[in-house]
This record gives C-alpha cells, sequence and structure tokens, in this order.
C-alpha cells in the first residue's frame, strides 16, 4: 500500500494541501453539510421506538410476540403534544439528544409514487414503487429516489450537481466513506471514496527505491500528451483521482485533532472520518458537501433481539459522537446527520425468532438546525390488521414519502423550490411538501 508520505513525495508536481486553503467566504456562502447514514438490511424501526400509550402499547406487545420489549426497559421520551413514547434501551445517546431537541424523528417513511392508503394499496388502485420488497430494489431507490424506474444518479449525487457551484474545489463536494454508491452519483458530480481505517490511495506501491521508480514512471506516463482527446481525458482523471486521493489520505489518517472520542465501531470510524473532512473544509474550498455512510446487518430474518441490539449500539454512540464533534468544530446548525434503510419490518414476528420485510419506517434526523424532540409526520396504528397494516403481518403503508423526507433536507441545504422540485420527480404528487423538521 503507498503510504501516506511516498505518494506525497512521488506526487510532488501536484498540489499540496495548502493549495486549497480557501475560507467558506470566498463563495459567499456559509458552510452546510448532509450526512446520510443507511441502514442496510431493512431497520426494524418497530423496535427504535415503540408509543408508551397503554393502548398502543397492549397493540405493540400482543402483535410483537417474543420480539416486544419490555415497557419497563424502554427509554421514555415525550413530544410537545404530549405524546408518549419509549426508544430502544440501547439508545440512551439519542434519548439525551431527543431531549435537548437536537434529535428528531420523522415516522413511517417510505418509497411511495403518490399517497397511497391500504385500501388502495390491497385492490392495486394506485401506481406502487417497482419490487417493493426486495432488498436491491428499494435500496435503488431510496438513494435514487425514483420509485418505478432504474437511475444511474441518486438524490444526494444531484444534490451535490447543485453544491458543486458554491465550492471553490469541487472535488470534495461529494464523500462516500462507504465504497461507491448511487446515492452520491449526480450527473456531473462523482463521489470521492475514503478508505476509512486505511491510506486512501494507489496499492502496490511502497518506499522502496524500485517501487518509487515505477510510480514516477506511472505519473510522468498520466502526464504526457500524445495527441489523443480521449487519452487525455483519461489520463486528467487518474491525476485528478490521485490528487483527491492525496488530501483526503492526509486528512483523515494520523492524529484526529479532534477532543471528540468516536466509538471503535464500524459506523464510528466512518462518522469520524467525516469529522476530520469537515474540520478540513476551509483548507478543502467547500462551502457544500454530501457524505455517505452506512451500517450493515439489520436484515434480521432470525435472532433479532441480539442482533438489533448490537448494531443500535453501534448506531446511538456514533451518532452523538458525530453531533459532539459538529459542536467542538463549530458547525453544529450547519450539519445534518440522518439515516435512510431500505424498508422496515413486519411487527409480527417470523418463525425464526426474526422479523420479514416491511414497508415504511421510522428515521432519525440529528443536528443543531433541527427541530428536535419530537414526531413529525403520521406514527402508524401500532397493529396488526389496523388501518396503516398493508398485509395483515404489521406492514406500514408510508404516510410521508421518501421525497418528502429528502425535500426538506435539500431545502435545508440551500436548494429553492424549484431546483427541489426538479431533483425530485415524484414531489408533486404529495399535497405536503414541508414537514417542518428543519429550521
Amino acid at each position: 500500500m503507498l503510504t501516506r508520505r511516498s505518494l506525497l513525495h512521488s506526487l510532488a508536481a501536484a498540489p499540496a494541501l495548502g493549495r486549497w486553503r480557501q475560507t467558506a467566504s470566498a463563495a459567499g456562502t456559509e458552510y452546510k453539510a448532509l450526512v446520510c447514514v443507511f441502514l442496510f438490511g431493512g431497520n426494524d424501526s418497530n423496535n427504535v421506538i415503540v408509543p408508551l400509550g397503554a393502548e398502543q402499547y397492549r397493540g405493540y406487545s400482543s402483535a410483537r410476540g417474543g420480539l416486544a420489549l419490555p415497557q419497563a426497559s424502554l427509554l421514555p421520551v415525550t413530544t410537545p403534544s404530549g405524546a408518549a413514547y419509549g426508544l430502544h434501551p440501547r439508545l440512551a445517546d439519542l434519548q439525551q439528544l431527543f431531549n435537548r431537541k437536537k434529535l428528531a424523528i420523522v415516522a413511517n417513511v417510505g418509497m411511495l409514487t403518490r399517497p397511497t392508503t391500504r385500501d388502495q394499496y390491497r385492490q392495486r388502485a394506485a401506481p406502487l414503487p417497482s419490487n417493493l420488497f426486495s432488498h436491491s430494489d428499494q435500496q435503488t431507490q431510496w438513494q435514487s429516489s425514483y420509485p418505478d424506474t432504474s437511475s444511474r444518479t441518486g438524490w444526494g449525487g444531484r444534490t451535490a450537481d447543485f453544491a458543486q457551484q458554491l465550492n471553490t474545489d469541487r472535488g470534495f463536494t461529494a464523500v462516500s466513506l462507504s465504497g461507491n454508491t448511487i446515492f452520491l452519483e449526480g450527473k456531473e458530480a462523482r463521489p470521492a471514496l475514503v478508505a476509512v481505517g486505511g491510506v486512501t490511495g494507489l496499492s502496490g506501491y511502497n518506499d522502496t527505491a524500485p517501487s518509487q521508480a515505477r510510480l514516477r514512471g506511472f505519473l510522468e506516463l498520466l502526464n504526457i500528451n500524445e495527441g489523443s482527446a480521449l487519452v487525455q481525458i483519461l489520463n486528467d482523471t487518474a491525476l485528478e483521482g490521485l490528487r483527491i486521493s492525496q488530501v483526503l489520505s492526509a486528512a483523515t489518517t494520523g492524529a484526529s485533532g479532534l477532543a471528540t472520542r468516536f466509538p471503535a465501531t464500524t459506523l464510528g470510524r466512518q462518522l469520524e472520518s467525516v469529522a476530520r473532512i469537515i474540520r478540513m473544509r476551509g483548507d478543502l474550498g467547500v462551502n457544500r458537501q454530501v457524505f455517505f455512510c452506512s451500517l450493515g446487518g439489520f436484515d434480521t430474518h432470525i435472532n433479532q433481539l441480539a442482533t438489533h441490539e448490537s448494531l443500535l449500539s453501534q448506531l446511538g454512540p456514533a451518532l452523538a459522537a458525530f453531533h459532539a464533534s459538529s459542536q467542538e468544530l463549530g458547525v453544529e446548525n450547519q450539519v445534518t446527520a440522518f439515516t435512510e434503510s431500505e424498508f422496515g419490518r413486519t411487527l409480527q414476528p417470523s418463525s425464526g425468532a426474526g422479523s420479514d420485510h416491511g414497508w415504511g419506517s421510522h428515521h432519525l434526523v440529528v443536528g443543531g438546525a433541527v427541530k428536535g424532540g419530537d414526531v413529525y409526520g403520521q406514527f402508524p396504528v401500532v397493529a396488526t390488521g389496523g388501518p396503516d397494516d398493508a398485509t395483515g403481518r404489521g406492514v406500514w403503508v408510508p404516510t410521508t414519502s421518501v421525497d418528502q423526507y429528502a425535500a426538506a433536507l435539500a431545502a435545508w441545504f440551500g436548494m429553492d423550490e424549484s431546483a427541489v422540485a426538479e431533483l425530485l420527480p415524484t414531489l408533486a404528487n404529495f399535497p405536503q411538501q414541508s414537514l417542518g423538521f428543519l429550521g
């Protein structure tokens, strides 16, 4: 693996980190960042937040059976309207953020083409997203916002297309801490990839003299202009990738410069890398950034209680540490983190002490600009066979669409009404386009 020192030496002709030293005021706007945390597998949000009203909890407990969390174990939170809920016992960090009004919960979000009722779903009287209960299809749809067509772009990448005009250096507008993802693919924007826990850059080189000679030769080949426009474009693209890798590697390795301590978990390391990059925002010449992180393992068909407990033990502390780092960096009101997941899970348990694929699910939004301490949208009636149950097993027909959820985030990010409408293809089908969870 090429070390940071050898990469900096071999790319001496490339601009150094200080080359991009710009202030956020250069583009005449304050810094803002959106941070997507995708929970792959279909998060069981039925056990993330549970209604605590006597009748509602009885319906939950009766339908959940062996998956029901004991009422006494739940962490109580109360909304301004007086509605009482309980968070999963491993989400104490998020309970504190909710009580400090830094965390909002958006209820029953899912992929929709237009507003749809249970009866319309059952009678196939409304257009439905394609392949509703398929992991791969719903992951793509949540990331692209296209409910019935394939797309090569994601709504995060299309947001980055807008954001690039506000950045001095466009190469750091979209950054993935979790590999290639359609979420960050734009019409123009392309995600920069960070190898969390390692050096971001070329592999196959080391500090030995023969290896460095090969690397110098490779770079010399990339700098040769032999007259072919196509070859020149490819060479320029490779050099640009190396430049971006060099800077991101410098930003995310070595001492963090942060007092905030992140958990040493998969998600904790990703969000720490995001915080490191945000810390370097002036050096990178960016006023707007979109990030993608992820945590897998939420496809809990078996042994759900233990598996979900372990996953939420990662999620809560990582999000809390990230929010604390935004306070440390002085950008608490300028950074918003939010969750996505391809679908929720059935309220009714499956035979393997787990649950099956659902539809609508509840999502978390964290940040200083969040109007926290409340549950937004329409919480479903938590009972099998109820008015929100599509199948009789506790599969919630969403009452908030992915486009409505994304529109609130994009508008806060700085996109005007016409840009948001262009960003999200089905938004016009929904009368309510402002959910109100961001200031």
